[in-house]
């Protein structure tokens, strides 16, 4: 365990008994300090009530610092500004993985591992065929990740620590290429296999709108966009899906069945169906004549509508990933000409009118990441049934960090949530030609 135990405490009283119990104050590096109640029920019969955990820190780790208060994301200490613009994606993933950024010999060896283990297992091929095609790629990623184990047996054993590594490298080298064959099963075209002359997202471009019958190369600009698309997603602490990741792993589960239960997390559309929400929204707004009207309906509160795509639950200032991605924006709505689009011209001036109106900028709901990323997707030519298995792809690498982070802590134990039973107390079981 990483936590600092100091000397720090503080006192809870019961009333009904007068005892008073002491319980020990952890420190981190940075962060909220954490009150130890792995004694309490122990001390006092009584379990502590947290509804979804929103005030319980499940975990110690040394990934990734949130401050949603001024709008902070670090991952080892490093600004997600400074790895966006000055990183790639791959030298994020070794950070996340290793906790420090590569030398340039380290780089050299681990993009060579990732890239040379792209292809997938040719039987694998053959599950894509057992789905409808118009099954929900989620749908598909779900059961093909988590197949994965019964593919890979020698990555597998998670007290191995070379095996755990081999495991997290073939998850981040393989998702590119189970995902664009999840697209390429959807529209009825075949598989293009990897290239290893390529870059990560180029390689996954190249897989995705890649054909047989021509070459495809995909633009620097589009293929540099999504590779930031990439880094901003790569972790986000202890969210849903990565918790679900870290509670799965707890049990003793192989890596791959852990992902594939983050990926139906992930599924779930208060979580990372965000970016396919905002094009739905602007959809249904249909103009920018219409924005007013909404704008209007997102202020009623007792109006379902919501702008979808503006403020954030963890950051209560501004989104750091949506001011790194919105000049990436711009750059990729020029280069394939779709700045004049009627649906990108919309999200444009409700940006602009939500960035204006006092109701908006006095609550704090600036355009967040998801805003952005997915009208880039949109307008790269991804179908918004896309839009989050690009965020299983981009994330991926946390999950699977954060999982060996897990596993090589000596003190982890199997994950057990408690509960406020609320049902019948004892009752006499009556047979059934006895009831009423």
């Amino acid at each position: 365990m990483n936590e600092t135990n100091t000397n720090d405490t503080v006192s809870i009283k019961i009333n009904s008994t007068g005892e008073t119990i002491e319980l020990p104050i952890l420190d981190g590096t940075q962060g909220p300090r954490v009150i130890d109640v792995r004694q309490l029920y122990s001390k006092t019969g009584m379990f502590t009530y947290d509804p979804s955990y929103t005030s319980t820190a499940s975990c110690d780790s040394s990934m990734t610092y949130i401050d949603g208060e001024v709008g902070i994301l670090r991952h080892g200490g490093y600004t997600i500004e400074d790895l966006a613009e000055k990183s790639s994606f791959l030298e994020v993933c070794y950070l996340l993985l290793h906790g420090e950024l590569p030398n340039s010999n380290e780089m050299q060896d681990f993009n060579d591992t990732i890239t040379n283990h792209t292809m997938v297992h040719d039987q694998l091929q053959f599950l894509y065929r057992g789905f409808r095609r118009d099954a929900h790629p989620m749908a598909v990623m779900i059961g093909v990740v988590g197949a994965m184990s019964a593919f890979y047996h020698d990555s597998t054993d998670i007290s191995n620590p070379t095996q755990r590594l081999i495991a997290c490298h073939r998850l981040i080298a393989k998702m590119p290429t189970m995902a664009a064959m999840a697209y390429k099963y959807s529209i009825g075209q075949p598989f293009i296999y990897p290239r290893n002359d390529m870059g990560y997202a180029e390689n996954f471009l190249h897989m995705t709108f890649g054909v047989p019958a021509e070459e495809y190369r995909p633009s620097p600009t589009i293929s540099r966009a999504l590779d930031k698309i990439f880094i901003l997603h790569a972790d986000h602490e202890q969210n849903a899906s990565t918790s679900t990741v870290r509670l799965a792993g707890s049990s003793g589960a192989n890596p791959f069945a852990c992902i594939a239960a983050g990926i139906a997390t992930l599924w779930g559309p208060a979580h990372g169906g965000a970016n396919e929400a905002v094009l739905d929204m602007l959809k249904e707004i249909g103009s920018k004549e219409r924005i007013p009207e909404f704008i209007a309906r997102a202020k009623d509160k007792d109006d379902p509508f919501r702008l979808m795509g503006f403020g954030h639950r963890v950051y209560k200032n501004y989104d750091p990933r949506a001011a790194v991605l919105k000049g990436s924006t711009y750059e990729v709505l020029d280069e394939v000409g779709a700045a004049d689009s009627p649906l990108l011209e919309l999200a444009m001036e409700l940006e602009r009118i939500a960035l204006e109106d006092e109701y908006f900028v006095e609550r704090k709901l600036f355009p967040n990441v998801d805003f952005y990323s997915g009208l880039i997707l949109s307008a790269i030519g991804f179908p918004t049934s896309m839009f989050t298995v690009m965020f299983t792809l981009s994330r991926t690498v946390g999950w699977i960090a954060q999982w060996k982070e897990m596993i090589e802590d000596p003190g982890q134990r199997i994950g057990r949530p408690r509960q406020l039973y609320k049902g019948h107390e004892y009752r006499d079981f009556v047979p059934i030609d006895q009831r009423d």
